[in-house]
């Protein structure tokens, strides 16, 4: 699965259910436990809680973490404060605010992208759930205060594991990024000298006809700079440095037999992998680097099924797509159900070679999707551009 891939409904609501459950009953603790009376403070007290779990539930709501956060700990402190100074009788600290403003702690140790901002706030929010306790006015506040100051503590280290994880996550996946974008500049030498060789074809046989048969050099010279034009584009679309791997990319030219000798070495220990390529895809003509990222998409969906869904049976299609803007190539690797119940998706949960290869085929002006089928299998999805196509390509 795509790191980015959402989570589905229904375990979405079932989340927010379970949050909302969660914050529901510490409010009804705080009507019950704070007592009749107390007009203002009492009805501050219970609104600010509510308050406090909104801007909890709906963070992509309104004002932006850090306001949201600077917010929930001023408030709190400001009411805290007139507790002190006004309140005639000792009331309940709140028990929704405390869990929501550790709640929002949690958020802002994680989210807040400033680790100024983040500290700030953090310890903001950290000291108005420490000094909760003293709206009670009971012998018991030093001993709850030093109780919520683990709590504060605990939470806030989850906020840093949490954002510590993201940033890892981050690094992966520009690394992951950066690696396919090397691998493409590896490539670069053979599909320049592909198109090279074409280019000094052309320029010996004018010469040597220029002569005795001048009026075939003009489609010699149209030639040469199509085929140029065509290198200055595949360079354009490839970084200029070199990764020193073992990769094996198709060679120019050879992408459908190659593709057939791929999906023929997959077959085998109970599993059938299929290619179909319509004649319509056989007839088009690909730049070199968009063969190679045709035959990767179709490796690396393959090299998936082989570790995540042991088993299942697998289909490669090949088809154009015609749009108003010209024609597609696509690309479909569909694998049924596991035979094997498999705790890992296709798409490999939390990896990231879906992102190195919509790198890739992004790369080369292409899209890239992925996701689960109806019956429980994966589909990995690909459309490239085509350059023009050629009547009479062989199959």
């Amino acid at each position: 699965m795509d790191p980015d891939t959402p989570l589905p409904p229904a375990l979405r609501r079932l989340m927010t259910g379970t949050l909302i459950t969660g914050l529901v009953l510490p409010w009804l603790i705080d009507l019950v436990s704070s007592g009749p009376g107390g007009w203002p403070l009492r009805p501050l007290m219970l609104g600010f809680g509510i308050l406090t779990a909104l801007a909890l539930l709906r963070p992509d709501r309104g004002p932006g973490p850090e306001t949201r956060a600077g917010a929930a700990a001023l408030g709190s402190l400001l009411l805290t404060v007139t507790h002190l100074v006004f309140a005639s009788h000792a009331y309940a600290w709140g028990l929704l605010e405390t869990v929501a403003l550790l709640g929002l702690l949690v958020r802002t140790a994680h989210r807040v992208r400033r680790p100024a901002a983040a500290v700030a706030l953090s310890a903001a929010l950290g000291v108005a759930v420490i000094v909760l306790p003293l709206r009670t006015g009971g012998h018991d506040v030093v001993s709850f205060s030093f109780l919520l100051t683990f709590a504060v503590g605990g939470v806030a280290a989850l906020g840093c594991y949490l954002r510590l994880l993201d940033a890892r996550r981050a690094r992966a996946m520009t690394a992951v990024r950066q690696n396919e974008r090397l691998e493409l500049a590896r490539d670069l030498h053979d599909f320049v000298a592909h198109h090279v060789t074409g280019i000094i074809v052309h320029a010996n046989a004018a010469l040597m006809i220029q002569e005795t048969s001048p009026e075939q050099v003009k489609p010699l010279l149209e030639g040469i700079s199509r085929a140029g034009g065509e290198t200055l584009d595949s360079m354009r679309r490839l970084v200029r440095v070199l990764r020193e791997d073992d990769h094996q990319a198709a060679r120019p030219g050879e992408l459908l037999s190659e593709l057939d000798r791929l999906v023929g070495a997959f077959s085998g220990n109970g599993t059938e992998a299929k290619l179909d390529i319509t004649p319509e895809a056989r007839g088009v003509r690909l730049a070199p680097e968009v063969e190679a990222s045709v035959h990767r998409v179709v490796q690396e969906a393959l090299t998936n099924v082989r570790r995540h869904a042991h088993g299942a049976d697998v289909a490669v299609r090949l088809g154009l797509d015609r749009h108003t803007g010209g024609e597609l190539l696509r690309v479909e690797v569909r694998n049924t159900a596991p035979g094997a119940r498999s705790t890992v998706p296709t798409g490999g949960r939390g990896g990231f070679g879906l992102v190195g290869l919509r790198e890739r085929v992004e790369a080369v002006e292409g899209s890239l999707t992925s996701g689960k089928t109806a019956d429980g299998g994966w589909c990995v999805r690909a459309t490239f551009p085509v350059l023009a196509a050629v009547e009479g390509s062989p199959a």
